[in-house]
């Protein structure tokens, strides 16, 4: 247990790191025109609009599932 928790911890610290430092290295090699295309205009939000896609994605799919389970089980405990 303790095991997995290390190596998810060290897996997310290391995604952060690299993430991070490509990040720098794309905005100081690369023109302003190229930049945008690849992060986008607003350059400094980056890690937030991930950060908000990801979580409105992952709770869209965990509504969707729990529909589908619904659906499936709740016929078997109602009446």
């Amino acid at each position: 247990m303790f095991k997995r928790i290390f190596w998810m911890g060290l897996g997310v610290t290391a995604g952060v790191v690299l993430v991070t430092k490509a990040e720098a290295y794309v905005r100081a090699n690369t023109p302003k025109r190229a930049r945008e295309f690849v992060l986008g205009e607003d350059q400094d939000q980056v890690a937030s609009r991930t950060l908000s896609g990801l979580v409105r994605q992952f709770t869209q799919t965990m509504h969707q599932r729990q529909e589908e389970l619904d659906r499936r089980y709740l016929d078997r405990f109602q009446g």
